[in-house]
């Protein structure tokens, strides 16, 4: 038997087909959604749900195989859609991305006046409220991928999952708890929402959670992922509390403390650019040709330049600035400054990771910035004292929607035994 996993990211939609029993990716389809809609604002970023759903059915169906026996679906988390009284949208989506928290709000902004942030849900919720932008035959709103199972199981009401309910914001961890009325109620752990062609749906998880379950094989390691951003995040039975680390609802009562670097893996492009600056005054260069040059810089034995790559601050202090030291006649070079911004992108991780508190018995890495990146993987296993493992399907958040799709319908127990399936480079 198999399992097919949904992903609506916020520029692509991925779909795979998962072998029950051994976890092997039988097939994997991506689509751009294509799905932007042109706001009345550069800050305003809305996409068109019809759009979305479409594409994302049409992958679905083209995964469909007599064999099949669960659907799981995740996606973009902290955006939402506006749902009438039938189950029908009646707005556009509303992304993470979209900057209508930010703006001006008496002598605050939206998202600061309620002590959140631009592109929460309730964020997004309370600025339309305001503003009159909520649609009159409006009687609440959910996640894209929540209203994706909907479409599917023909359900007239969202089952929202707390691993998406919290992302809307104004989420009390203790109490389980909106600190706002929306009148939102929540799933808690696994539950099948529907049938979609007589093959079992599962309730939709925010893709975030659906990335760590599908690349943690035991609870005790901890995941870094970098990317375009980065992160770390590690699997607690406790809420932590601690400067630039946020706390997520997992699943089975447990949470992931997740640290998010403001830069990340943007550091690296910011060196790019550097080098892109200098080169350009002598022969026409594009990206790819400054990325291979920096790739041989791998090659030289360096060391002694110190890096911080906070270039854009922290969650906490966004006044804080990078800066580079120890230079020295000798490591004032190309290859010295590549290794160390590198160096300091997992540093500034592994302080978030000391900053939890918790204890670990191994690293796993995740995105493209770690797949490609051999230079990022020694620095990584240099700083944790762990050699690092790697999925060996790079399409983390869909297959983590099809483990949760199993789980759901019974064909594992929990997550220690879905994480056995699991497969590492």
């Amino acid at each position: 038997m198999k399992a097919i996993g949904i992903d609506i990211g916020t520029t692509s939609i991925c779909g795979v087909v998962i072998d029950i029993k051994t976890g092997e990716l039988i097939k994997s389809v991506t689509k751009d959604s294509n799905a932007f809609i042109s706001g009345v604002a550069d800050w305003e970023k809305i996409q068109s749900v019809e759009k979305i759903i479409t594409i994302a059915s049409e992958i679905l169906d083209s995964l469909i195989t007599d064999d099949i026996a669960v659907i799981g679906v995740t996606g973009q988390m902290h955006g939402i859609v506006y749902i009438d009284k039938s189950g029908s949208a009646v707005s556009p989506l509303y992304t993470w991305q979209d900057g209508r928290g930010n703006q001006p709000f008496g002598d605050t902004t939206y998202a600061e006046f309620l002590g959140s942030s631009a592109g929460f849900g309730n964020v997004t919720d309370f600025y339309n409220k305001q503003n009159g932008l909520v649609p009159e035959t409006a009687v609440g709103f959910c996640t894209i991928h929540d209203y994706l199972v909907m479409r599917l199981c023909g359900l007239e009401k969202p089952q929202i999952h707390i691993t998406d309910a919290a992302s809307f914001g104004l989420f009390d961890l203790k109490s389980k708890r909106f600190t706002c009325e929306n009148g939102i109620a929540f799933v808690e752990d696994y539950k099948i929402a529907g049938e979609y062609k007589s093959i079992a749906v599962s309730v939709a998880i925010g893709d975030n959670q659906a990335s760590v379950l599908s690349s943690l094989s035991s609870q005790d390691e901890l995941l870094i992922n970098v990317g375009t951003g980065s992160q770390v995040s590690v699997v607690s039975d406790d809420i932590i509390t601690s400067n630039n680390v946020e706390t997520r609802p997992f699943f089975e009562n447990k949470y992931i403390a997740v640290g998010a670097a403001l830069c990340g893996g943007r550091a690296y492009a910011v060196l790019k650019d550097f080098y892109k600056s200098i080169l350009s005054t002598v022969a026409d260069v594009d990206d790819k040709t400054v990325y291979s040059l920096m790739s041989k810089f791998f090659e030289e034995e360096v060391e002694g330049l110190l890096v911080d790559t906070r270039f854009v601050g922290t969650r906490a202090d966004k006044t804080i600035r990078g800066s580079i030291h120890n230079i020295s006649v000798e490591n004032f070079t190309p290859a010295a400054l590549t290794k160390g911004v590198l160096e300091g992108m997992i540093k500034e991780l592994y302080d978030m990771y000391k900053s939890m508190g918790v204890n670990i018995k191994g690293i796993v890495g995740s995105g493209n910035g770690i797949r490609k990146n051999k230079t990022l993987i020694k620095a990584a296993e240099k700083s944790f004292g762990y050699n690092l493992k790697i999925p060996y399907y790079t399409e983390e958040a869909a297959f983590g929607a099809a483990l949760y799709g199993m789980i759901s319908a019974g064909y594992y127990q929990n997550l220690s035994e879905a994480g056995k399936i699991i497969k590492f480079i």
